[in-house]
């Protein structure tokens, strides 16, 4: 499987990968009067990934499979869109990949009729979320040509507008939707205290110490509103007690790992590769924003670029040039 490179979306893939975080997923983030038709103890986290490879730098798809209490088959489908802005056309990217799921059964010889497919968007950017959540909302069409088109309606999990006390689940999946929410927010350093104390109630120590670990990495990475000092002291201050709590501290983690240098060498790399991702996002949110769709081959070279003075050279003109080609003449040169 092609690694995922933005942060986010490996943050969010590793945690709703995991059963217990797919279980909770379902149970406290899906309509009661569907979550009443499934039966939670079948739930399985396929495998399988549906998004082509140009859209991995942006999307990571999750599927749970999971049986209707009545003994059919249901397909539950989750899309991740983290950019911080809303994606008018996120209804084209699912109704694609479920085709492609539904087209694979078929490969398999799977009889019909299809399984059904739920389709989620979990977001978490600054903005509002303004994308209608029905397919058709892409026509603009008289309702006796409606009919002829195809239809669904995605549900929407937006974490920015929710408050802290409406992100519900075990403490796994509440620490990781807080910090998803929080991630963009000038006070996440202040915040960080209670998200990571959710942690110290895990009773298995190994996992305590991988979902920590998790955690910091994606902190590493996906923000630059902390800094390697700010997250050494929140977890030593929160996990260092003589012993008290159940997991061991950072450094001892580390020292077990053979990592003993990985905490300010590798936060200060995730640092940088988290600059550099922000500046990229909002390079492609300026252009959509002015020119609404910006092409794949454009946000392809965006996110290549590792040269953070030559992103902030493309994000001032990416808010003065008078057109995609343009701005694509800009970016050739400074490429050359």
């Amino acid at each position: 499987m092609t690694e995922i490179s933005n942060p986010h979306d490996r943050f969010f893939k590793d945690v709703l990968s995991r059963r217990e975080a797919a279980r909770d997923f379902v149970l406290y983030y899906l309509p009661a009067d569907v979550a009443a038709l499934l039966d939670i103890e079948s739930l399985v986290v396929s495998k399988d990934s549906f998004v082509d490879k140009e859209l991995r730098e942006h999307f990571s798809d999750i599927i749970y499979q999971v049986d209707l209490k009545q003994g059919d088959s249901a397909s539950i489908y989750l899309l991740f869109e983290h950019k911080s802005y809303s994606d008018p056309l996120i209804a084209l990217h699912l109704l694609r990949y479920m085709i492609k799921i539904w087209e694979q059964g078929v490969k398999q010889g799977k009889a019909r009729p299809f399984s059904p497919i739920i389709p989620i968007v979990v977001y978490h950017g600054k903005s509002k979320w303004n994308a209608g959540p029905d397919f058709y909302a892409l026509f603009d069409l008289p309702d006796g040509i409606q009919v002829y088109m195809p239809n669904f309606r995605y549900l929407l999990c937006d974490l920015s507008h929710c408050s802290d006390e409406e992100i519900k689940g075990t403490v796994t999946l509440r620490a990781a939707f807080l910090l998803l929410k929080h991630i963009f927010s000038d006070d996440l350093r202040n915040r960080l205290p209670k998200i990571l104390s959710l942690l110290k109630s895990l009773s298995d120590k190994q996992s305590g110490l991988e979902y920590l670990e998790t955690i910091l990495k994606y902190l590493a990475s996906g923000t630059d509103r902390v800094g390697a000092e700010d997250l050494k002291n929140v977890v030593t201050k929160i996990f260092e007690d003589k012993g008290e709590y159940i997991m061991p501290t950072l450094a001892e983690q580390w020292t077990q790992q053979g990592m003993q240098q990985g905490l300010q060498q590798g936060l200060q790399q995730g640092l940088q590769q988290g600059k550099l991702q922000s500046v990229r996002e909002s390079v492609v949110e300026n252009l959509e924003a002015r020119f609404d769709v910006v092409p794949r081959s454009v946000v392809k070279k965006i996110n290549e670029i590792e040269e953070l003075s030559l992103l902030k050279i493309l994000h001032k003109k990416s808010v003065v040039v008078d057109s995609l080609g343009q701005f694509k003449e800009v970016m050739a040169r400074l490429m050359e």
